[in-house]
């Protein structure tokens, strides 16, 4: 009788649904969660730091969402129509997020950054998009190009890092250092005639930005005529109520939104100007430019009412400063733990994100973090999965969630140390 992981390997391609990249004795499958903990098909609970990567920002079946999906399912779970909750949630959009006129909603962020560009594209007539070197915008060609790139070439050349890409949609795509405003604006004045729009992450991984470059990047499009998108799939409701925008200050032309906002459901969101959002009207269809932007299960009533149960929840006092507080507490933790085993690495993070970094320098950019010592972060991560703490090996982003307490966090520091005395001592 062959075993789960055995099984798993047979019909999905590494023995998972992307990006965990587990050794064979690792693969497991599993079989439910609550709050922080998940439980594998034998029964072994693992302290989740990974969060659906991120998506379940309240902690796994919180009661408010589960009760939300049971009453809406029974109503019907998809129209490929507007919905009363797919209109609350997207006028809930329109309060919240600085930048959102108007909204339409797609299924994931993969598809939300896509369609936020095709939408920078029409509107300027330009194809060009510039992204910064190790950001992940999704599984599209803007986030794939110079995702882990390993020849380092010289900016603002994209290296592919998926098979697959075409050539011609390789050059569209300019790459700048991030947290490098003088260089950024080089390749925005070189390209301008044919530069649509600047995309970042403003919360890049796990980096935070300098002072001023989130707000120096606003400056800098506004002056060329050229659009500025955020990624906020990961910030957004993650970093402050209205997002990477309210947090730093600074407001984009055009938001792809994701991950928490579907409270643990598929879904995505493009929120923005009115002017570029309306390019997407099906009345506009054989006049230029006109953005063909539609969904089978964009919007779906189940994925919204979990939205709605999810925001609400976020809107409790208090909410924010409990997520920082564990932020800081686990960013602190893990440097302190570094610290007494006379382990050299940098934490990152903000708000409810941390990450680790086998390096002596600050990391600022994809490059600093390129250098570090990729292997012992790498047998660092897996130790942790060892030792039942469940998260992504393939990166050291660490996503916390309102279930989260003191007592995960410290048995997370205490995997930690028994990792670097165990499995990472050099």
């Amino acid at each position: 009788m062959p075993t789960v992981p055995e099984r798993s390997r047979a019909v999905f391609p590494g023995g998972s649904l992307g990006e965990y990249n587990l050794p064979p004795d690792l693969t497991t499958a599993l079989a439910r969660g609550e709050g922080v903990t998940v439980w594998d098909v034998e029964g072994r609970p693992f302290t989740d730091f990974t969060m659906g990567w991120g998506s379940v920002l309240l902690g796994h079946a919180h009661p408010a969402v589960v009760e939300a999906v049971r009453r809406q399912a029974a109503l019907g779970s998809n129209f490929a129509y507007v919905s009363e909750p797919a209109l609350e949630l997207a006028e809930e959009l329109v309060r919240a997020v600085p930048c959102a006129e108007r909204v339409r909603f797609c299924a994931s962020g993969t598809e939300a950054t896509a369609y936020a560009v095709r939408l920078a594209r029409a509107s300027t007539g330009r194809a060009k998009v510039l992204k910064f070197e190790g950001a992940y915008h999704g599984g599209n060609e803007i986030g794939t190009v110079s995702l882990f790139p390993t020849r380092l070439l010289d900016f603002p050349r994209g290296e592919p890092t998926s098979a697959g890409l075409t050539p011609a949609a390789v050059a569209e795509i300019l790459v700048a250092p991030y947290n490098d405003l003088e260089a950024t604006a080089a390749i925005v004045d070189a390209h301008r005639g044919e530069l649509a729009a600047v995309i970042v992450e403003p919360l890049h991984r796990c980096t935070p930005p300098r002072p001023g470059f989130l707000r120096g990047l606003r400056g800098l499009t506004a002056a060329r005529g050229v659009l500025l998108i955020f990624d906020e799939v990961v910030t957004g409701f993650r970093l402050a109520y209205g997002g990477a925008q309210e947090y730093y200050g600074v407001r984009p032309d055009l938001a792809a939104l994701g991950k928490a906002l579907g409270g643990g459901y598929p879904i995505g969101a493009v929120a923005g100007r009115a002017d570029l959002l309306d390019l997407v009207r099906e009345d506009r269809i054989g006049e230029k430019p006109c953005v063909w932007f539609a969904s089978s299960l964009g919007g779906n009533p189940v994925s919204a009412a979990a939205g709605l149960a999810t925001l609400g929840e976020l809107r409790r006092p208090g909410v924010y400063s409990r997520l920082f507080a564990l932020g800081e507490a686990l960013r602190s933790g893990l440097r302190a733990v570094f610290q007494e085993e006379g382990v050299t690495a940098h934490v990152q993070g903000d708000g409810p994100l941390g990450a680790v970094v086998f390096t002596d320098r600050e990391v600022v950019d994809y490059r600093t973090a390129f250098r570090s010592d990729r292997e012992r972060a790498r047998a660092f991560l897996l130790g942790l999965f060892r030792r039942g703490i469940f998260l992504n090996p393939m990166s050291t982003k660490l996503y916390l969630s309102l279930a989260h307490t003191e007592a995960d966090l410290a048995r997370l520091l205490e995997a930690a140390r028994d990792t670097l005395r165990k499995d990472c001592h050099r």
